[in-house]
């Protein structure tokens, strides 16, 4: 072949080439930032926008549209960066921000973001959720009828929790409330739950403390936290619980059980009021906008007990909020009450009487895990709530220093006993059959003659009596979680044996 026809079968080539190519066109969306400060960046030029939709700045950083304005929109900043300043090109990207999901979280602290805050090295996701995602149907639900133990004697036999349920933890600060939460994880251990504790504005030496405890206790084997120190940007702390329901949702989807605690929605409030503040949205109350209850609603209703035909999975939510001078009627508590299946009351003056979980049993509800809880429970506990509040109502009265008839000193006496019974110290839950046996003890007068200072250690010994000698009864109520009349008479029959040990 010639140099000339090869020339020309090139330049034919190239035409047919040319004539077969098509290129689809891509269309962009393109602003430009007008003004920015304080995470918060007024985009103009994105005409197609939608909200809660993910742009992405010049320098590579990321942020959300929360305003629709007629002109421009309001963007939230998911990073300091001092690279996005006025002029700066954005550019809609067409998608949701999501989070990595998956198995790899656990044993794992992460930020709102999925991004790993340990020196555990990077994580692998395998699969991402939207942080936004709508709440099963209620045909999608099935009842609430598993109990969730918390290992606390004082929550599982007055305002017992199911598996599904929202239970919210109310109280002042410094009263108890994450305790009673992070005593919950850890009583999970061994019983396939897999829990998240969501930090939201707390001090990066608090959340230090806490992962040692999950540490000394193993509980990061099943566990993983999600936190937003107090130092973050409030859209990050707005953006955390989101984050970790999304996380949950993956495990709940697959049928499996799930536990989360979100400390607190008190604080993520205020990050929402932040933020809502500098994207010049009208306050309302106490100058929350007026969309803060939505704010709540939509994350708590995410938490439900899927039906069998949908996996039979669950994501139990226990939201923390901290209340100013025990004022359970201001704006953020009340909304959370009404969004939650019942609330635990924590009281200061309870907690420094020493009377610790210091829940207040008069406030304290739960309006499904009645329905979940343990028959063994239920039979050891029926009149507990009643018999709690007679003592704290006469021990009012008692003070007075009044001539008391021998039934109201009786009642005052067991209701001091039963209190010291349901005193129970941090990070030390007790297994459902102890639970059990130390209500039945107590609750059958056993501990009349017992002086009220030497009931914790009378209790324990009667204990370690019943787990050496009569340990088919323990085995027992914990296998069934039931306590029938052969272990009943069982019972009754161990304990006049160490009376007559004891001398009582």
């Amino acid at each position: 072949m010639t140099e000339t026809s090869t020339n020309l079968f090139f330049n034919k080539e190239v035409h047919r080439l040319i004539d077969h190519y098509r290129v689809a066109p891509k269309v962009y969306n393109i602003g430009f930032v007008e003004n920015v400060g304080d995470f918060i960046a007024n985009v103009s030029g994105l005409s197609a926008c939608k909200y809660g939709e993910l742009l992405e700045f010049e320098d590579g950083s990321a942020g959300i549209a929360m305003n629709l304005e007629r002109d421009n929109v309001g963007v939230v900043l998911l990073s300091n960066s001092h690279q996005v300043v006025s002029g700066s090109k954005v550019v809609s990207t067409g998608q949701v921000l999501q989070v990595g999901v998956g198995y790899a979280l656990i044993g794992r602290v992460v930020d709102s973001l999925g991004q790993p805050l340990d020196d555990k090295g990077k994580i692998n996701y395998t699969c991402y959720r939207p942080l936004e995602f709508e709440a099963p149907a209620i045909i999608e639900r099935a009842p609430v009828n598993r109990p969730l133990e918390t290992g606390l004697t004082m929550v599982d036999a007055i305002v017992p929790i199911g598996r599904g349920q929202r239970e919210l933890i109310i109280g002042d600060r410094q009263t108890g409330k994450t305790s009673i939460a992070v005593d919950t994880i850890l009583n999970q251990k061994d019983k396939d739950v897999i829990c998240i504790y969501v930090a939201i504005g707390q001090k990066a030496s608090t959340i230090a403390q806490l992962v040692q405890v999950f540490e000394q206790h193993k509980a990061f084997d099943y566990t993983f936290i999600v936190c937003s120190t107090a130092s973050d940007p409030a859209p990050l702390q707005y953006l955390a619980p989101y984050a970790a329901t999304a996380m949950a949702e993956e495990f709940m989807y697959q049928g499996k059980d799930v536990l989360i605690v979100y400390d607190d929605l008190s604080k993520h409030a205020v990050a929402y009021r932040e933020m809502s503040l500098l994207l010049r949205r009208p306050p309302g109350r106490e100058a929350y906008p007026g969309d803060v209850f939505y704010l709540h609603s939509r994350l708590l209703e995410r938490a439900a007990q899927l039906s069998p035909e949908n996996g039979g999975g669950s994501i139990t939510a226990l939201p923390i909020v901290e209340t100013m001078e025990g004022d359970i009627s201001a704006y953020i508590p009340t909304n959370i009450i009404s969004i939650t299946d019942g609330q635990i009351y924590f009281e200061t003056e309870l907690f420094h009487s020493g009377i610790r979980p210091a829940i207040n049993v008069g406030l304290s509800v739960s309006r499904v895990g009645g329905a979940a809880q343990s028959p063994a429970m239920k039979k050891v506990s029926s009149k507990l709530r009643l018999e709690l509040a007679q003592y704290r109502e006469l021990s009012v009265f008692a003070q007075f220093g009044a001539d008391l008839d021998p039934l109201t000193q009786e009642i005052l006496d067991h209701g001091a006993k039963l209190t010291e019974v349901l005193k129970q110290n941090k990070h030390e839950p007790l297994p459902l059959a102890t639970q059990v046996l130390m209500l039945f003890i107590v609750s059958h007068k056993y501990l009349a003659k017992v002086p009220l200072a030497e009931v914790k250690s009378y209790l324990q010994e009667l204990l370690h009596f019943l787990e050496m000698q009569y340990p088919e009864v323990i085995k027992r109520i914990a296998a069934t979680k039931q306590l029938d009349d052969a272990a009943e008479s069982m019972l009754h029959k161990a304990i006049e044996e160490f009376k007559v040990l004891k001398g009582f």
